[in-house]
């Protein structure tokens, strides 16, 4: 699928259940998700509730799309790192790949931080948190000390919380990104050193 729930506010025209996402993202965004009816959906759309409802029954309906098409990514990234030596290698390239599919998808992961109470309630926050899981235990070396596992799974919520709370500040969102990428692989470069035997 082609993303283009980016930030920019493209549109991808001739498909009406990726714009319906879109749409609902904005409007989930700009009032939160419980305050939104699909009837304002469907009125910011321009269509009629019928039309919506022949792709969308419900609103979790359209949030749980969003979730799966986004996620995609991170689910093809935890089979890669599965299949990989588990080195720190591996380990970098992984938090390299998850930085650009969590800001291909910042709308999305914004909308999931500023939601949580709902989030938890729908069936996408279990789905996260298995494939949080999923990335953690390609990261962690479970043999390694509790400090070391700890800056490992720090690494990860370093590039959330890089999105989160930087995304208000001055400046260019690349350049943002890859800060906070060097912050995260700093982190899982000194873990991996520390779980080393010394010489």
């Amino acid at each position: 699928m082609d993303v283009t729930m980016d930030g920019t506010k493209q549109r991808r025209r001739g498909n009406t259940r990726q714009r319906i996402q879109d749409v609902a993202l904005e409007l989930f965004a700009e009032q939160g998700y419980e305050k939104t009816s699909l009837r304002e959906i469907a009125e910011r759309l321009d269509v009629t509730k019928a039309a919506l409802y022949y792709h969308f029954k419900t609103k979790e309906e359209i949030i749980v799309s969003i979730f799966t098409d986004l996620t995609k990514p991170i689910e093809h990234l935890i089979e890669w790192g599965r299949s990989q030596p588990h080195t720190l290698d591996t380990k970098q390239e992984l938090l390299r790949r998850y930085s650009r599919a969590l800001s291909e998808a910042a709308p999305f992961f914004r909308f999931m931080q500023e939601n949580q109470a709902t989030v938890r309630e729908l069936q996408i926050g279990e789905s996260f948190k298995d494939r949080m899981r999923g990335l953690r235990d390609i990261v962690i070396d479970p043999d390694a000390p509790l400090a070391d596992q700890v800056r490992c799974v720090s690494a990860i919520f370093t590039l959330h919380a890089g999105m989160f709370f930087l995304h208000d500040l001055e400046g260019d969102p690349e350049e943002k990104r890859e800060a906070v990428l060097e912050v995260a692989i700093d982190l899982i470069t000194q873990a991996h050193q520390g779980s080393q035997p010394s010489s």
